[in-house]
């Protein structure tokens, strides 16, 4: 008896360590897409998507507490000429109205120049020269990477207890492609 227990003891055992192995194995799949000279590695729990505009190079979803919560990553890259990282940042703050706080900051990692700006209040979401929606309690987290072939433009919006509970993950994810 003692050795047919012995003989299950280890089967559940000897099962256990090859579910736990392959558990690790999945979790090291990272998910990584890149954007000119930048890989990204895309954050756990958020979505890879379809761009809904060719002029995005990527687009991700950043869940929030419901689906109708999620904030929207967009990835832009037009080369050298992008305009400059000031004229962008002033047009993403202007796309916000009555916003109680704007912090803009920049680092340097690797040689590579990274501006963040984050904002809040009512976003005014539509494209650039057609109707615009309100969507108040929103907000902005924004990255800039200074490329050598050109700016990218990374922005998140989305609801405002969102964008600032994902944004550890988003400053991850930029400057982890300015690491890489």
């Amino acid at each position: 008896m003692n050795k047919l227990c012995s003989l299950y003891s280890f089967q559940w055992l000897s099962a256990g360590m090859l579910f736990l192995g392959s558990l690790s194995l999945l979790a090291e799949e990272k998910q990584t897409f890149k954007v000119s000279e930048f890989t990204f590695e895309l954050p756990a729990v958020w979505k890879k998507e379809k761009p809904s505009s060719s002029m995005r190079a990527a687009q991700l979803s950043a869940p929030g507490k419901s689906a109708s919560d999620s904030a929207e990553v967009t990835f832009f890259y037009f080369g050298a000429r992008s305009g400059s990282v000031n004229a962008n940042v002033e047009r993403w703050i202007k796309q916000f109205q009555n916003s109680t706080d704007t912090k803009k900051t920049t680092k340097e990692i690797n040689g590579i120049k990274i501006t963040y700006v984050q904002t809040d209040g009512t976003f005014m979401s539509g494209p650039p020269f057609g109707k615009k929606i309100a969507k108040k309690n929103y907000g902005l987290m924004a990255g800039i990477l200074e490329g050598k072939s050109g700016n990218v433009f990374v922005k998140m919006t989305g609801p405002k207890e969102t964008t600032v509970s994902v944004t550890p993950a988003f400053k991850k994810m930029v400057e982890g492609a300015a690491k890489r």
